[in-house]
Protein backbone atom coordinates (compact mmCIF):
# COMPACT_ATOMS: atom_id res chain seq x y z
CA UNK A 1 0.00 0.00 0.00
CA UNK A 2 3.03 2.37 0.73
CA UNK A 3 3.73 1.82 -3.13
CA UNK A 4 0.48 2.13 -4.22
CA UNK A 5 -0.41 6.06 -2.92
CA UNK A 6 2.65 7.71 -4.11
CA UNK A 7 1.81 6.19 -7.62
CA UNK A 8 -1.93 7.20 -7.30
CA UNK A 9 -0.75 10.87 -6.20
CA UNK A 10 1.77 11.08 -9.25
CA UNK A 11 -0.37 10.10 -11.79
CA UNK A 12 -3.07 12.64 -10.10
CA UNK A 13 -0.35 15.34 -10.22
CA UNK A 14 0.55 14.79 -14.02
CA UNK A 15 -3.36 14.92 -14.54
CA UNK A 16 -3.75 18.22 -12.87
CA UNK A 17 -0.57 19.80 -14.66
CA UNK A 18 -2.18 18.41 -18.24
CA UNK A 19 -5.53 20.47 -17.14
CA UNK A 20 -3.47 23.45 -15.41
CA UNK A 21 -1.69 23.20 -18.85
CA UNK A 22 -4.60 23.34 -21.22
CA UNK A 23 -6.62 25.96 -19.52
CA UNK A 24 -3.70 28.19 -19.66
CA UNK A 25 -3.53 27.59 -23.25
CA UNK A 26 -7.10 28.37 -23.55
CA UNK A 27 -7.67 31.23 -21.34
CA UNK A 28 -5.28 34.08 -21.21
CA UNK A 29 -6.68 35.60 -18.74
CA UNK A 30 -7.52 36.52 -15.13
CA UNK A 31 -10.58 33.88 -14.87
CA UNK A 32 -8.67 31.88 -16.22
CA UNK A 33 -5.84 31.33 -13.77
CA UNK A 34 -8.56 31.89 -11.29
CA UNK A 35 -10.41 28.78 -12.58
CA UNK A 36 -6.74 26.93 -12.99
CA UNK A 37 -6.32 27.50 -9.25
CA UNK A 38 -9.84 26.64 -8.63
CA UNK A 39 -9.16 23.60 -10.34
CA UNK A 40 -5.93 22.91 -8.72
CA UNK A 41 -7.25 23.08 -5.58
CA UNK A 42 -9.94 20.42 -6.49
CA UNK A 43 -8.15 18.10 -7.62
CA UNK A 44 -5.52 18.53 -4.37
CA UNK A 45 -8.17 18.30 -2.17
CA UNK A 46 -9.69 15.20 -4.68
CA UNK A 47 -6.07 13.86 -4.09
CA UNK A 48 -6.43 14.19 -0.41
CA UNK A 49 -9.59 12.44 -0.31
CA UNK A 50 -8.60 9.82 -2.19
CA UNK A 51 -5.23 9.13 -0.21
CA UNK A 52 -6.96 9.14 3.01
CA UNK A 53 -9.95 6.46 1.59
CA UNK A 54 -6.74 4.40 0.23
CA UNK A 55 -5.00 4.44 3.35
CA UNK A 56 -8.11 3.72 5.06
CA UNK A 57 -8.59 0.73 2.74
CA UNK A 58 -5.01 -0.34 3.50
CA UNK A 59 -6.00 -0.59 7.42
CA UNK A 60 -9.55 -2.42 6.71
CA UNK A 61 -7.15 -4.96 4.23
CA UNK A 62 -4.22 -5.04 7.23
CA UNK A 63 -6.67 -5.98 9.52
CA UNK A 64 -8.93 -8.44 7.82
CA UNK A 65 -5.39 -10.06 6.96
CA UNK A 66 -4.26 -10.29 10.78
CA UNK A 67 -7.66 -11.37 11.73
CA UNK A 68 -7.26 -14.26 9.25
CA UNK A 69 -4.22 -15.03 10.13
CA UNK A 70 -4.66 -15.68 13.61
CA UNK A 71 -8.17 -17.80 12.53
CA UNK A 72 -5.48 -19.91 10.87
CA UNK A 73 -3.36 -20.23 13.63
CA UNK A 74 -5.75 -20.79 15.96
CA UNK A 75 -6.99 -23.49 13.81
CA UNK A 76 -3.16 -25.18 12.96
CA UNK A 77 -2.90 -24.89 17.02
CA UNK A 78 -6.34 -26.83 17.60
CA UNK A 79 -5.34 -29.52 14.87
CA UNK A 80 -1.74 -29.92 16.78
CA UNK A 81 -3.55 -30.39 19.29
CA UNK A 82 -6.10 -32.98 17.71
CA UNK A 83 -2.99 -34.53 16.43
CA UNK A 84 -1.26 -35.26 19.18
CA UNK A 85 -3.78 -36.57 21.16
CA UNK A 86 -4.75 -39.25 18.54
CA UNK A 87 -0.76 -40.05 18.68
CA UNK A 88 -0.92 -40.33 22.70
CA UNK A 89 -4.11 -42.86 21.87
CA UNK A 90 -2.23 -45.07 19.14
CA UNK A 91 0.55 -44.92 21.66
CA UNK A 92 -1.77 -46.03 24.90
CA UNK A 93 -3.66 -48.60 22.17
CA UNK A 94 -0.57 -50.36 20.68
CA UNK A 95 1.33 -50.77 23.85
CA UNK A 96 -2.09 -52.32 25.07
CA UNK A 97 -1.54 -54.72 22.45
CA UNK A 98 1.57 -55.82 22.62
CA UNK A 99 0.74 -56.90 26.07
CA UNK A 100 -2.32 -58.52 24.99
CA UNK A 101 -0.45 -60.44 22.30
CA UNK A 102 2.41 -61.13 25.21
CA UNK A 103 -0.41 -62.41 27.25
CA UNK A 104 -1.87 -64.61 24.14
CA UNK A 105 1.74 -66.38 23.53
CA UNK A 106 1.83 -66.88 26.96
CA UNK A 107 -1.36 -68.10 26.85
CA UNK A 108 -0.60 -70.33 23.77
CA UNK A 109 2.52 -72.07 25.54
CA UNK A 110 0.47 -72.94 28.44
CA UNK A 111 -2.23 -74.46 25.92
CA UNK A 112 0.68 -76.42 23.64
CA UNK A 113 2.01 -77.96 26.93
CA UNK A 114 -1.59 -78.68 28.48
CA UNK A 115 -2.25 -80.49 24.86
CA UNK A 116 1.23 -82.51 25.01
CA UNK A 117 0.47 -83.39 28.47
CA UNK A 118 -3.43 -84.36 27.62
CA UNK A 119 -1.95 -86.71 25.12
CA UNK A 120 0.48 -88.44 27.03
CA UNK A 121 -2.06 -89.39 29.24
CA UNK A 122 -4.33 -90.39 26.75
CA UNK A 123 -1.91 -92.65 25.58
CA UNK A 124 -1.20 -93.73 28.90
CA UNK A 125 -5.11 -94.26 29.54
CA UNK A 126 -5.45 -96.52 25.97
CA UNK A 127 -2.16 -98.43 27.32
CA UNK A 128 -3.36 -99.40 30.48
CA UNK A 129 -7.16 -99.82 28.68
CA UNK A 130 -5.40 -102.53 26.45
CA UNK A 131 -4.00 -104.10 29.51
CA UNK A 132 -7.12 -104.46 31.44
CA UNK A 133 -9.12 -105.48 28.26
CA UNK A 134 -6.52 -106.99 26.97
CA UNK A 135 -7.18 -105.95 23.64
CA UNK A 136 -6.30 -103.51 21.33
CA UNK A 137 -8.07 -100.25 20.13
CA UNK A 138 -8.60 -101.79 16.83
CA UNK A 139 -10.17 -104.84 18.21
CA UNK A 140 -11.93 -102.67 20.79
CA UNK A 141 -13.28 -100.44 17.88
CA UNK A 142 -14.86 -103.42 15.96
CA UNK A 143 -16.56 -104.66 18.96
CA UNK A 144 -17.97 -101.62 19.44
CA UNK A 145 -18.71 -101.32 15.44
CA UNK A 146 -20.81 -104.66 16.01
CA UNK A 147 -22.40 -103.51 19.08
CA UNK A 148 -23.90 -100.57 17.11
CA UNK A 149 -24.15 -102.46 14.54
CA UNK A 150 -26.46 -105.05 15.50
CA UNK A 151 -28.12 -102.87 18.01
CA UNK A 152 -29.13 -100.93 14.35
CA UNK A 153 -30.02 -103.47 12.82
CA UNK A 154 -32.68 -104.54 15.54
CA UNK A 155 -34.23 -101.03 15.33
CA UNK A 156 -33.93 -101.19 11.52
CA UNK A 157 -35.91 -104.51 11.66
CA UNK A 158 -38.28 -103.31 13.66
CA UNK A 159 -39.20 -100.03 11.88
CA UNK A 160 -39.08 -102.03 9.26
CA UNK A 161 -41.82 -104.18 10.55
CA UNK A 162 -43.98 -101.67 11.41
CA UNK A 163 -44.08 -99.83 8.04
CA UNK A 164 -44.44 -103.53 6.69
CA UNK A 165 -47.72 -104.45 9.16
CA UNK A 166 -49.10 -100.92 8.83
CA UNK A 167 -48.73 -100.84 4.73
CA UNK A 168 -49.96 -104.16 4.93
CA UNK A 169 -52.71 -103.68 7.24
CA UNK A 170 -54.09 -100.87 4.78
CA UNK A 171 -53.76 -102.96 1.58
CA UNK A 172 -54.89 -105.90 3.04
CA UNK A 173 -58.18 -103.76 3.72
CA UNK A 174 -58.57 -102.39 0.85
CA UNK A 175 -57.92 -105.19 -1.34
CA UNK A 176 -60.34 -107.46 0.89
CA UNK A 177 -62.92 -104.57 -0.07
CA UNK A 178 -62.17 -104.80 -3.57
CA UNK A 179 -62.21 -108.39 -4.07
CA UNK A 180 -65.20 -108.99 -1.80
CA UNK A 181 -67.29 -106.87 -3.64
CA UNK A 182 -66.23 -107.90 -7.32
CA UNK A 183 -66.56 -111.85 -5.70
CA UNK A 184 -70.09 -111.05 -4.26
CA UNK A 185 -71.16 -109.82 -7.65
CA UNK A 186 -70.25 -112.43 -9.19
CA UNK A 187 -72.03 -115.59 -8.44
CA UNK A 188 -70.16 -118.17 -10.47
CA UNK A 189 -70.30 -121.88 -9.67
CA UNK A 190 -67.41 -124.13 -8.63
CA UNK A 191 -65.90 -125.85 -11.35
CA UNK A 192 -64.39 -129.28 -10.31
CA UNK A 193 -65.17 -131.64 -13.85
CA UNK A 194 -62.60 -133.73 -15.47
CA UNK A 195 -62.48 -134.31 -18.82
CA UNK A 196 -63.57 -137.61 -19.15
CA UNK A 197 -62.03 -140.22 -21.19
CA UNK A 198 -64.46 -142.93 -20.18
CA UNK A 199 -66.78 -144.54 -22.40
CA UNK A 200 -69.37 -146.70 -20.78
CA UNK A 201 -70.55 -149.87 -22.65
CA UNK A 202 -74.20 -151.16 -22.66
CA UNK A 203 -72.30 -154.77 -21.95
CA UNK A 204 -68.95 -156.33 -21.96
CA UNK A 205 -69.83 -157.85 -25.74
CA UNK A 206 -69.56 -154.34 -27.10
CA UNK A 207 -65.50 -154.60 -26.20
CA UNK A 208 -65.11 -157.90 -28.60
CA UNK A 209 -66.88 -155.36 -31.25
CA UNK A 210 -64.82 -152.87 -30.65
CA UNK A 211 -61.65 -154.65 -30.77
CA UNK A 212 -62.88 -156.20 -33.93
CA UNK A 213 -61.52 -159.51 -36.20
CA UNK A 214 -57.57 -159.45 -35.40
CA UNK A 215 -57.81 -156.13 -33.59
CA UNK A 216 -58.47 -154.11 -37.36
CA UNK A 217 -61.54 -152.32 -35.56
CA UNK A 218 -59.77 -150.72 -33.15
CA UNK A 219 -56.25 -150.09 -35.16
CA UNK A 220 -58.58 -148.20 -37.62
CA UNK A 221 -60.38 -145.95 -34.47
CA UNK A 222 -56.92 -145.50 -33.18
CA UNK A 223 -55.42 -144.06 -36.45
CA UNK A 224 -58.64 -141.73 -37.38
CA UNK A 225 -58.98 -140.29 -34.14
CA UNK A 226 -55.40 -140.47 -32.97
CA UNK A 227 -56.17 -141.57 -29.80
CA UNK A 228 -55.07 -144.82 -27.52
CA UNK A 229 -57.95 -146.82 -27.12
CA UNK A 230 -57.55 -149.00 -23.60
CA UNK A 231 -59.63 -152.02 -23.56
CA UNK A 232 -59.20 -153.84 -20.04
CA UNK A 233 -60.74 -155.47 -17.34
CA UNK A 234 -62.96 -153.19 -16.59
CA UNK A 235 -66.33 -153.81 -16.84
CA UNK A 236 -68.73 -152.12 -19.32
CA UNK A 237 -66.02 -149.37 -20.12
CA UNK A 238 -62.84 -148.52 -22.55
CA UNK A 239 -61.21 -145.60 -21.79
CA UNK A 240 -59.90 -142.84 -24.28
CA UNK A 241 -56.33 -141.60 -24.04
CA UNK A 242 -54.66 -138.85 -25.51
CA UNK A 243 -53.02 -135.59 -24.48
CA UNK A 244 -55.32 -133.51 -26.64
CA UNK A 245 -58.27 -133.20 -24.83
CA UNK A 246 -60.36 -132.06 -28.41
CA UNK A 247 -59.20 -135.11 -30.38
CA UNK A 248 -60.02 -137.16 -27.06
CA UNK A 249 -63.78 -135.54 -26.87
CA UNK A 250 -63.94 -136.53 -30.70
CA UNK A 251 -63.31 -139.91 -29.97
CA UNK A 252 -65.38 -139.93 -26.84
CA UNK A 253 -68.43 -138.91 -29.43
CA UNK A 254 -67.56 -141.11 -31.92
CA UNK A 255 -67.21 -144.70 -29.74
CA UNK A 256 -70.61 -143.76 -28.35
CA UNK A 257 -72.10 -143.29 -31.51
CA UNK A 258 -70.85 -146.36 -32.62
CA UNK A 259 -72.08 -148.27 -29.91
CA UNK A 260 -75.41 -147.06 -30.48
CA UNK A 261 -75.37 -147.81 -34.02
CA UNK A 262 -73.92 -151.23 -33.09
CA UNK A 263 -72.25 -150.68 -36.64
CA UNK A 264 -68.52 -151.05 -36.03
CA UNK A 265 -66.38 -151.43 -39.13
CA UNK A 266 -63.19 -149.50 -40.50
CA UNK A 267 -65.67 -147.84 -43.56
CA UNK A 268 -68.25 -147.13 -40.64
CA UNK A 269 -65.28 -145.26 -38.08
CA UNK A 270 -63.52 -143.23 -40.54
CA UNK A 271 -67.32 -141.42 -41.36
CA UNK A 272 -68.65 -141.55 -37.59
CA UNK A 273 -65.33 -140.13 -36.43
CA UNK A 274 -65.12 -137.41 -39.57
CA UNK A 275 -68.89 -136.69 -37.91
CA UNK A 276 -67.81 -136.62 -34.81
CA UNK A 277 -64.92 -133.91 -35.50
CA UNK A 278 -67.30 -131.44 -37.10
CA UNK A 279 -69.92 -131.76 -34.18
CA UNK A 280 -67.21 -130.85 -31.97
CA UNK A 281 -65.27 -127.99 -33.87
CA UNK A 282 -69.14 -126.61 -34.14
CA UNK A 283 -69.34 -127.01 -30.36
CA UNK A 284 -66.18 -125.63 -30.02
CA UNK A 285 -67.11 -122.19 -32.07
CA UNK A 286 -70.49 -122.10 -29.89
CA UNK A 287 -68.53 -122.15 -26.57
CA UNK A 288 -65.80 -119.43 -28.20
CA UNK A 289 -68.63 -117.39 -29.12
CA UNK A 290 -70.74 -117.64 -25.89
CA UNK A 291 -67.81 -117.07 -23.68
CA UNK A 292 -66.89 -114.13 -25.88
CA UNK A 293 -70.81 -112.76 -25.13
CA UNK A 294 -70.50 -113.61 -21.53
CA UNK A 295 -67.29 -111.87 -20.85
CA UNK A 296 -68.47 -108.75 -23.08
CA UNK A 297 -64.88 -108.73 -25.68
CA UNK A 298 -66.56 -108.39 -28.95
CA UNK A 299 -64.26 -107.94 -31.88
CA UNK A 300 -62.42 -110.63 -31.74
CA UNK A 301 -60.63 -112.44 -35.17
CA UNK A 302 -62.68 -115.82 -35.81
CA UNK A 303 -59.22 -117.97 -34.86
CA UNK A 304 -58.98 -116.56 -31.39
CA UNK A 305 -62.87 -117.21 -30.76
CA UNK A 306 -62.31 -120.64 -31.91
CA UNK A 307 -58.80 -121.40 -30.11
CA UNK A 308 -60.42 -119.98 -27.29
CA UNK A 309 -63.38 -122.30 -27.81
CA UNK A 310 -61.02 -125.10 -27.48
CA UNK A 311 -60.78 -124.45 -23.64
CA UNK A 312 -63.86 -125.93 -23.07
CA UNK A 313 -62.27 -129.24 -23.21
CA UNK A 314 -59.03 -128.23 -21.15
CA UNK A 315 -59.54 -128.87 -16.98
CA UNK A 316 -56.08 -127.70 -14.61
CA UNK A 317 -56.68 -129.15 -11.36
CA UNK A 318 -60.12 -130.14 -12.30
CA UNK A 319 -60.94 -126.55 -13.08
CA UNK A 320 -62.71 -125.74 -16.43
CA UNK A 321 -60.21 -123.36 -18.56
CA UNK A 322 -63.21 -121.47 -20.26
CA UNK A 323 -65.41 -121.36 -17.32
CA UNK A 324 -62.39 -120.23 -15.50
CA UNK A 325 -61.32 -117.41 -18.22
CA UNK A 326 -64.77 -116.09 -18.58
CA UNK A 327 -64.85 -115.83 -13.95
CA UNK A 328 -61.80 -114.10 -14.80
CA UNK A 329 -63.25 -111.45 -17.39
CA UNK A 330 -65.74 -110.69 -14.99
CA UNK A 331 -63.54 -110.25 -12.24
CA UNK A 332 -61.30 -108.18 -13.89
CA UNK A 333 -63.48 -105.88 -15.08
CA UNK A 334 -65.34 -105.44 -12.43
CA UNK A 335 -61.72 -104.66 -10.29
CA UNK A 336 -61.21 -102.26 -13.51
CA UNK A 337 -63.81 -100.06 -12.95
CA UNK A 338 -63.28 -100.07 -9.26
CA UNK A 339 -59.46 -98.60 -9.74
CA UNK A 340 -60.51 -96.44 -12.80
CA UNK A 341 -58.59 -98.48 -15.04
CA UNK A 342 -59.43 -99.52 -18.64
CA UNK A 343 -62.17 -102.56 -18.04
CA UNK A 344 -62.43 -103.47 -21.95
CA UNK A 345 -58.22 -104.24 -21.75
CA UNK A 346 -58.65 -105.86 -18.55
CA UNK A 347 -61.53 -108.44 -19.85
CA UNK A 348 -60.08 -108.99 -22.62
CA UNK A 349 -56.49 -109.38 -21.05
CA UNK A 350 -58.30 -111.81 -18.83
CA UNK A 351 -60.44 -113.59 -20.78
CA UNK A 352 -57.20 -114.67 -23.33
CA UNK A 353 -54.62 -114.82 -20.99
CA UNK A 354 -54.78 -118.81 -20.48
CA UNK A 355 -55.40 -119.12 -24.33
CA UNK A 356 -52.07 -120.42 -25.31
CA UNK A 357 -53.13 -123.48 -22.85
CA UNK A 358 -55.43 -124.56 -26.21
CA UNK A 359 -52.24 -124.78 -28.21
CA UNK A 360 -49.49 -125.97 -26.03
CA UNK A 361 -49.59 -129.19 -27.09
CA UNK A 362 -48.21 -128.13 -30.82
CA UNK A 363 -46.05 -125.17 -29.90
CA UNK A 364 -43.12 -125.09 -27.92
CA UNK A 365 -43.08 -122.42 -24.68
CA UNK A 366 -45.13 -121.36 -22.14
CA UNK A 367 -48.68 -121.44 -22.54
CA UNK A 368 -48.32 -117.14 -21.57
CA UNK A 369 -45.89 -116.75 -25.29
CA UNK A 370 -47.77 -118.89 -27.42
CA UNK A 371 -50.83 -117.25 -26.47
CA UNK A 372 -49.29 -113.73 -27.20
CA UNK A 373 -47.70 -115.25 -30.56
CA UNK A 374 -51.09 -116.12 -31.69
CA UNK A 375 -52.75 -112.86 -30.41
CA UNK A 376 -50.13 -110.53 -32.08
CA UNK A 377 -51.15 -112.57 -35.79
CA UNK A 378 -53.75 -111.39 -35.63
CA UNK A 379 -53.52 -107.84 -34.64
CA UNK A 380 -55.09 -108.12 -30.95
CA UNK A 381 -54.06 -105.01 -29.02
CA UNK A 382 -50.57 -104.26 -27.08
CA UNK A 383 -51.95 -103.54 -24.02
CA UNK A 384 -53.98 -107.10 -24.07
CA UNK A 385 -51.00 -109.11 -25.00
CA UNK A 386 -49.14 -107.44 -22.33
CA UNK A 387 -51.44 -109.12 -19.95
CA UNK A 388 -51.23 -111.97 -21.52
CA UNK A 389 -47.53 -112.03 -21.26
CA UNK A 390 -47.47 -110.64 -17.60
CA UNK A 391 -49.56 -112.80 -15.87
CA UNK A 392 -47.39 -115.40 -15.10
CA UNK A 393 -44.54 -112.71 -14.58
CA UNK A 394 -42.60 -114.11 -17.54
CA UNK A 395 -42.29 -110.43 -18.04
CA UNK A 396 -42.72 -107.58 -14.78
CA UNK A 397 -46.19 -105.68 -15.33
CA UNK A 398 -46.21 -102.58 -16.63
CA UNK A 399 -49.72 -101.75 -16.61
CA UNK A 400 -52.91 -101.48 -13.96
CA UNK A 401 -54.84 -103.71 -16.03
CA UNK A 402 -51.97 -106.54 -16.38
CA UNK A 403 -51.92 -106.54 -12.50
CA UNK A 404 -55.59 -106.90 -12.19
CA UNK A 405 -55.36 -109.81 -15.06
CA UNK A 406 -52.99 -111.48 -12.67
CA UNK A 407 -55.03 -110.86 -9.11
CA UNK A 408 -58.21 -112.07 -11.15
CA UNK A 409 -56.16 -115.11 -12.42
CA UNK A 410 -55.29 -116.02 -8.77
CA UNK A 411 -58.65 -115.41 -7.20
CA UNK A 412 -60.16 -117.39 -9.88
CA UNK A 413 -58.10 -120.67 -9.34
CA UNK A 414 -57.92 -119.92 -5.15
CA UNK A 415 -61.72 -120.16 -4.73
CA UNK A 416 -62.65 -122.92 -2.09
CA UNK A 417 -63.17 -125.99 -4.22
CA UNK A 418 -62.24 -124.75 -7.95
CA UNK A 419 -59.28 -126.98 -7.95
CA UNK A 420 -58.28 -129.93 -7.01
CA UNK A 421 -55.13 -132.13 -7.47
CA UNK A 422 -54.25 -136.31 -6.92
CA UNK A 423 -53.33 -136.95 -3.65
CA UNK A 424 -49.89 -138.38 -5.16
CA UNK A 425 -48.96 -134.84 -6.51
CA UNK A 426 -50.26 -133.16 -3.94
CA UNK A 427 -48.01 -135.15 -1.43
CA UNK A 428 -45.24 -134.56 -3.92
CA UNK A 429 -45.71 -131.06 -4.25
CA UNK A 430 -46.24 -130.80 0.26
CA UNK A 431 -42.84 -132.53 0.12
CA UNK A 432 -40.87 -130.47 -2.57
CA UNK A 433 -41.82 -127.06 -0.67
CA UNK A 434 -40.78 -128.45 3.14
CA UNK A 435 -37.58 -130.01 1.51
CA UNK A 436 -36.82 -126.99 -0.41
CA UNK A 437 -37.51 -124.36 2.28
CA UNK A 438 -35.28 -126.32 4.65
CA UNK A 439 -32.21 -126.22 2.50
CA UNK A 440 -31.48 -122.35 2.98
CA UNK A 441 -29.14 -121.99 5.81
CA UNK A 442 -29.87 -121.23 9.40
CA UNK A 443 -33.35 -122.79 8.83
CA UNK A 444 -34.07 -125.67 11.66
CA UNK A 445 -37.60 -126.64 10.49
CA UNK A 446 -40.34 -126.44 7.88
CA UNK A 447 -43.49 -127.29 7.87
CA UNK A 448 -46.30 -127.03 4.93
CA UNK A 449 -49.82 -126.25 6.59
CA UNK A 450 -53.41 -125.23 5.35
CA UNK A 451 -53.01 -128.21 2.53
CA UNK A 452 -49.76 -126.47 0.97
CA UNK A 453 -51.11 -122.78 1.32
CA UNK A 454 -48.33 -121.57 3.75
CA UNK A 455 -45.31 -122.84 4.84
CA UNK A 456 -43.76 -122.19 7.72
CA UNK A 457 -39.97 -121.85 9.05
CA UNK A 458 -38.15 -121.79 12.41
CA UNK A 459 -34.91 -120.48 12.28
CA UNK A 460 -31.84 -120.85 14.39
CA UNK A 461 -31.91 -117.57 16.58
CA UNK A 462 -27.87 -117.58 17.50
CA UNK A 463 -27.67 -117.61 12.86
CA UNK A 464 -30.81 -115.92 11.67
CA UNK A 465 -31.47 -112.47 13.41
CA UNK A 466 -34.96 -109.94 13.17
CA UNK A 467 -33.47 -108.37 9.97
CA UNK A 468 -32.02 -111.25 8.26
CA UNK A 469 -35.70 -113.03 8.58
CA UNK A 470 -37.13 -110.63 6.89
CA UNK A 471 -34.76 -110.80 4.13
CA UNK A 472 -34.84 -114.82 3.84
CA UNK A 473 -38.86 -114.89 3.76
CA UNK A 474 -38.48 -112.81 0.72
CA UNK A 475 -35.77 -115.26 -0.52
CA UNK A 476 -38.14 -118.32 -0.08
CA UNK A 477 -41.29 -116.84 -1.16
CA UNK A 478 -38.65 -116.02 -4.58
CA UNK A 479 -37.64 -119.24 -4.86
CA UNK A 480 -41.03 -121.15 -4.49
CA UNK A 481 -42.11 -118.36 -7.51
CA UNK A 482 -39.49 -119.57 -9.61
CA UNK A 483 -39.06 -123.20 -9.39
CA UNK A 484 -42.51 -124.50 -8.16
CA UNK A 485 -46.08 -125.29 -9.93
CA UNK A 486 -48.86 -124.33 -7.29
CA UNK A 487 -52.41 -123.44 -7.17
CA UNK A 488 -53.33 -120.01 -5.76
CA UNK A 489 -50.38 -118.60 -3.65
CA UNK A 490 -48.37 -119.78 -0.76
CA UNK A 491 -47.74 -118.18 2.58
CA UNK A 492 -44.08 -118.17 3.81
CA UNK A 493 -43.68 -117.35 7.76
CA UNK A 494 -40.31 -117.12 8.91
CA UNK A 495 -40.05 -117.85 12.69
CA UNK A 496 -37.30 -116.78 15.08
CA UNK A 497 -37.81 -117.64 18.85
CA UNK A 498 -35.18 -117.20 21.37
CA UNK A 499 -36.13 -118.84 24.90
CA UNK A 500 -34.06 -118.64 28.05
CA UNK A 501 -34.21 -121.63 30.49
CA UNK A 502 -32.93 -121.88 34.27
CA UNK A 503 -34.17 -123.90 36.70
CA UNK A 504 -34.68 -122.88 40.47
CA UNK A 505 -32.98 -125.60 43.07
Amino acid sequence: MNIIIPIVAGIMGIGIGYLIHRYQNMAMGKSAQAEAKRLVEEAQAKAREIVLAAKDEDLRIREKAEADIKRKRENLQREEERLHNRRETIDQRTEKLENRERRQNQRQSRLDKLESDLQDLQKQRLTELERIAAMSRQEAQEQLLQAVEEETRRDMARVIREVEAETKEKADAIARELIADSMQRLASEHVAEIAVSTVPLPNDEMKGRIIGRGGRNIRAFEQTANVDVVVDDTPEAVVISSFDPVRREIARVAMNKLILDGRIHPARIEKVVGDARKEVEAIIREEGERAVYEAGVPGLHPEIVKTLGRLHFRTSYGQNQLGHAIESAHLAGMLAAQLGADVKIAKAGALLHDIGKALDHEHEGTHAQIGADLCRRHRVSPKVIHCIVAHHHEIEPETVEAVLVEVSDAISGARPGARRESMENYLKRVTELEDMTSSFKGVSESYAIQAGREVRIIVRPEEIDDLATIQLSKEIAQKIEETMQYPGQIKVTVIRETRSVEFAK
